[in-house]
């Protein structure tokens, strides 16, 4: 009974508020039946969008989903928006983007150009196509480490590339301190995790109102890339994965990215908490509370904007190498437990998912000066704070290499994946132990969640199923695929490429099966139909681990600061299906050891 009456207590004192399934009930009556294809009336305002005659798009840009999280709900659960009628609201223009918080890089730490940027920025955009009813929809979620990035990703060319066969949605999120913001009094009194709940509020929003611009809720698919792809990770695995298809029935995670995810108010989340609460002039320099004094979370919520973006800024610049200060955490509500552990158990929400990874991920994030064993072993134990010795023994077993230290005179080159030299010692970014540094990041930072995604989804408890791809055109750095899904076919990669890339996406938005003709996957401009890997495309499965590899010739190749850069306008796709597990020497066995770590990395 003392117990009972303890959790009770606990649950009264601290946990958040409960699910709000209908955020917009209050607000969303339509007051007016002067809708029209470009004038769009929400209940709460009335927006009037434009038109984009050449890609037959009408485009509304700058919609608010969200009151804005300032003031007294600066550090909290986003709410609905508060009713403005006064006047319709034109959404011609991007509205300002989240505070930025760059990643952490030697010093000193550097100003943050934050032009553009403010406090009030939840909001989102939309395409819809002008001839189009109930049409499937694509949300985007931006990347950018969960610090930096905004909601402006034009998703025109994709949408033309499919024919206009669904409606495109991109959104913001509140970034760095402002939407991941950590510790136990932020969890008591604010919510921790506010910038995921940004984006559920978002997806909310578009069950509440797609329909007014010829989409249809029942048909969602949420994507993104690195941080966004990770934001969709953690949106599948939402309140313990028990939403089933109420928001989207379909994901895409494109180099999720997953960063260690310590409990909220672990000492990591909390140092951060304090520092930014020390940058911003609200020091936790007593011991305790003294008379008439002001706890750190009222006074943060007291300070001024710029304050708080200047000392967001700072803290993030200052870890380790390649990464930023504030987080997504687990929460035991949003958030409940390790994406290790959860998609183990398969517990995700929506039906099917198409994940996939880039060849060479870790590149950016760590720093390019390991020579040695010796260097490597010291870059682990500041990367990875909570594995002991043997812990790292055990990664160096798995990632072996010979400990002679790299010649610099040693050529680098993409490897081919299921054959000769392998990603644990090359790449087309390096070589010996810096790639083996390179690889070792890449896998359990970007390349094995998405495994672990495929793997959740496949045969899965839903009826769903998982697809898995890699994006591996020279040098497929993190992010090089990007421009293949939402660049003008031929404007970056070349139009044979792009043309398929952006067709296995959307096919999955509308069919929910990423397959492509044999026509467009060797190439729209060879009127080649002979048997292409991506006409078939299957899923995922640990018993068949099919991955669709992506890639093309390479005619002409561009060398920018040493490295080899694969872009021709002449390139001919090569796309085969491989077995992921045995890939790159072993890939699947390696993603195994990193669950098996999971708690201790964790991740």
């Amino acid at each position: 009974m003392l117990f009972s009456f303890l959790t009770l207590v606990a649950a009264a004192t601290a946990a958040p508020s409960a699910y709000n399934s209908q955020p917009y009930s209050s607000v969303a009556k339509r007051q007016s039946s002067a809708s029209s294809s470009l004038q769009v009336d929400l209940g709460y305002s009335v927006y009037q969008g434009h038109t984009n005659s050449t890609a037959n798009l009408n485009v509304f840009q700058g919609i608010r989903f969200a009151a804005a999280p300032i003031g007294n709900l600066r550090f909290q659960a986003p709410r609905a928006p508060t009713t403005n009628r006064s006047a319709t609201i034109s959404a011609n223009s991007y509205a300002p983007q989240c505070p930025q918080s760059p990643s952490s890089h030697p010093p000193p730490v550097t100003p943050v150009n934050q032009t553009g940027s403010s406090e009030d920025c939840l909001f989102l955009n939309v395409w819809s196509p002008s001839n189009g009813t109930n049409l499937p929809v694509l949300v985007w979620i931006h990347g950018g480490g969960y610090g930096q990035g905004n909601g402006r990703q034009d998703l025109t060319a994709i949408i033309n590339t499919n024919g206009n066969s669904f409606v495109g949605v991109s959104i913001q999120y509140r970034l760095g301190a402002f939407g991941f913001l950590s510790s136990d009094e932020v969890f008591r009194k604010g919510a921790v995790n506010a910038g995921l709940l940004d984006q559920h509020l978002a997806l909310q929003w578009v069950q509440e109102y797609i329909h007014l611009f010829n989409g249809d809720p029942t048909r969602v698919t949420i994507a993104g890339e690195s941080a966004g792809g990770g934001s969709v990770m953690l949106q599948d695995m939402a309140y313990g994965g028990s939403l089933g298809t109420q928001l989207f029935i379909n994901t895409i995670a494109a180099s999720p990215y997953l960063p260690m995810q310590y409990g909220y108010k672990d000492w990591v989340p909390s140092q951060s908490y304090y520092a930014f609460a020390t940058a911003a002039g609200c020091p936790p320099s007593m011991p305790y509370l003294p008379t008439n004094g002001t706890p750190i979370f009222e006074c943060l919520v007291s300070k001024n904007t710029s304050t708080l973006m200047n000392a967001s800024a700072t803290v993030s610049q200052e870890g380790s190498y390649g990464t930023w200060a504030f987080l997504p955490v687990t929460d035991g509500v949003f958030v409940q437990d390790l994406p290790s552990r959860q998609l183990g158990r398969g517990q995700v929400n929506g039906l099917n998912i198409l994940s996939g990874n880039n060849a060479n991920e870790g590149y950016y994030f760590t720093p390019q000066n390991i020579k040695t064993e010796d260097q490597l072993v010291q870059y682990l134990r500041v990367t990875f704070p909570l594995l002991s010795n043997n812990d790292i023994a055990k990664i160096l077993y798995y990632y072996p290499s010979t400990n002679a230290s790299v010649d610099p005179n040693t050529p680098f080159f993409a490897t081919s994946g299921n054959m000769g030299a392998t990603a644990l010692n090359e790449s087309s970014d390096g070589t010996g132990q810096q790639q083996r540094a390179d690889n070792i990041y890449a896998e359990t930072t970007f390349v094995c969640p998405s495994y672990w995604l495929a793997e959740a989804y496949s045969n899965n408890r839903n009826g769903g199923q998982g697809y898995k791809l890699q994006f591996s055109i020279p040098p497929s750095e993190h992010g090089g695929d990007v421009a293949g899904y939402f660049d003008y076919p031929g404007q970056y990669y070349s139009v044979d490429f792009t043309t398929a890339f952006q067709r296995i996406w959307g096919n999955f938005i509308t069919t929910s099966n990423p397959a492509i003709s044999n026509a467009v996957a060797n190439g729209v401009s060879t009127n080649n139909v002979s048997i292409n890997a991506a006409s078939s495309f299957p899923p995922y499965s640990i018993y068949s681990p099919n991955q669709l590899d992506l890639n093309t010739t390479c005619p002409i190749i561009t060398t920018l600061g040493g490295i080899e850069y694969c872009n021709s306008s002449t390139a001919v796709n090569q796309f085969s299906l491989v077995n992921a597990y045995t890939w790159e020497g072993g890939r699947g066995t390696r993603c195994d050891f990193w669950r098996a770590l999971g708690e201790l990395v964790p991740e």
